[in-house]
């Protein structure tokens, strides 16, 4: 079962593909939503190879944490599946 960890915002790297996909209303609304409860539901990360983390689920909470302010996401390390 994953352990849930802090990461630094900073060091988490959204795939090209993901970047095409965020709705700044959506994120709006979760950053409020943020700001009155908190970070509720962990992001999923898998390591870089490069160093750092690659985003797997959570876009738009982390680009609402990065909207308000905060500098680390509460998130899950998952090892990558291969199809």
């Amino acid at each position: 079962m994953p352990v849930k960890e802090k990461f630094a915002i900073t060091d988490v790297r959204i795939p090209l593909k993901r970047r095409k996909t965020l709705d700044s209303a959506k994120v709006e609304d979760i950053a409020y939503d943020m700001l009155e409860n908190g970070q509720t539901t962990p992001i999923r990360l898998r390591t870089d190879k490069g160093g750092g983390f690659i985003l797997v689920e959570g876009y738009h909470r982390l680009e609402a944490l990065r909207a308000i302010g905060e500098s680390e996401v509460e998130g899950y390390l998952v090892h990558a599946q291969l199809h």
